[in-house]
């Protein structure tokens, strides 16, 4: 059924828009903005700390007076001050409670809920995810209609040799599949029937057609389909074996995918056992380092003994650093984890970022709410 005019004008002009540019250019803005909110929280501008300090009514008058006690009494002194240990960053006495004018001087009591670099990572890595996640999304939206497109070129393909058994050429063929149904490739035979309509040749439309869906297999169809339409013969049967040959590939990459699929799984078992082990040692053993290492001060302290009880002492300022380091070895797994998934699973770095992605945002949100 030939189509009018119009219908063959909205038919080539239709083209699909590629918004990759504009994507890659609105997610490079937006980490960009995350990066200045990082340095405005490194060099401690602002204190956009996505945690709270714990809050406790110390003299159980129902009010928190002030805005430094907070946390617990844990050395059981009545007060809160340099013996007792809870999460939190001591950026100095910004309210001069030791009355020497110095508001810079460390007092040992946190008033900030996480340290300037830990800011600084948080908006970083908010910012990157906010980068690759929607160009990862919106090219695994495409290579999923190509695959579609792919999926349903072979019941093209032996349609039209079908009518070519009937005595038809192939552009007469091309102009009669097109009022059949094959899903995300239905566009693209209407688009190569009105081509043809208005004077285009089949080997060139077929052309254009690979030119428009731009893969190995679809390339590689129309460049048998077209040299044996161009040296003549039974273009019906060259075409019923690309299809059945195009299907046999669909099949075993198909089985590829599933076998490549427990691959996937272990990947993702393997973060999130490394996830948990964080977790763990964040919850308890590095609490229980803080814990001993004050007391073992404190006990030194009052018993006037410079280096610890005993000669031994346990150092806890670098227990931050290592919470930090143990941040950024989860972040670092959660994309190189997930960018080796994508490739194992389809050989697609674009779609590895999709599952880094994933497991950016759940590392984070984990490590944050903890």
């Amino acid at each position: 059924m030939a189509m009018s005019k119009d219908e063959m004008k909205k038919v080539v002009m239709a083209q699909k828009r590629d918004y990759t540019r504009l994507i890659l250019a609105v997610s490079g803005a937006v980490f960009a903005l995350f990066l200045v909110f990082a340095m405005l929280n490194l060099t401690d501008q602002v204190d956009w700390s996505l945690k709270q300090l714990p809050t406790t009514d110390l003299n159980e008058n129902g009010v928190i007076d002030r805005p430094y006690e907070v946390g617990l009494d844990t050395n059981e002194n009545g007060i809160i001050d340099s013996g007792d240990v809870f999460d939190g960053h001591d950026s100095g006495d910004p309210w001069d409670l030791d009355g020497d004018g110095d508001r810079t001087e460390m007092d040992g009591i946190p008033d900030q809920a996480q340290s300037p670099l830990q800011r600084m990572l948080n908006f970083i890595f908010i910012g990157l995810g906010f980068m690759i996640g929607p160009y990862a999304f919106y090219s695994s939206k495409k290579q999923q209609n190509i695959k579609e497109i792919e999926r349903r070129l072979p019941d093209f393909l032996r349609d039209v040799a079908e009518a070519g058994r009937f005595g038809m050429t192939l552009a007469d063929a091309i102009v009669v599949a097109s009022s059949g149904r094959y899903g995300d490739l239905t566009p693209e035979i209407k688009k190569m029937a009105a081509q043809i309509e208005w004077g285009v040749t089949a080997g060139e439309t077929l052309r254009l057609f690979s030119e428009r869906v731009n893969t190995p297999l679809v390339k590689r169809v129309v460049t048998i389909v077209v040299k044996a339409s161009d040296a003549g013969g039974s273009v019906a049967d060259v075409l019923s074996m690309v299809a059945h040959d195009t299907k046999e590939e669909q099949f075993s990459a198909a089985e590829r995918r599933l076998q490549m699929s427990t691959y996937l799984a272990v990947i993702y078992i393997s973060f999130f056992v490394f996830l948990v082990t964080i977790i763990i040692l964040n919850l308890t053993f590095l609490p229980k380092i803080r814990i001993a290492g004050t007391n073992v001060a404190a006990a030194a302290a009052a018993a006037g003994i410079e280096g610890g009880v005993g000669g031994a002492s346990l150092d806890v300022s670098a227990i931050p650093m290592i919470q930090i380091a143990f941040f950024l070895a989860v972040m670092a797994h959660a994309i190189g984890d997930g960018i080796m998934a994508g490739v194992l699973q389809t050989g697609s770095v674009a779609d590895g970022m999709r599952h880094s992605v994933i497991m950016l945002i759940m590392g984070f949100l984990i490590l944050t709410v903890m």
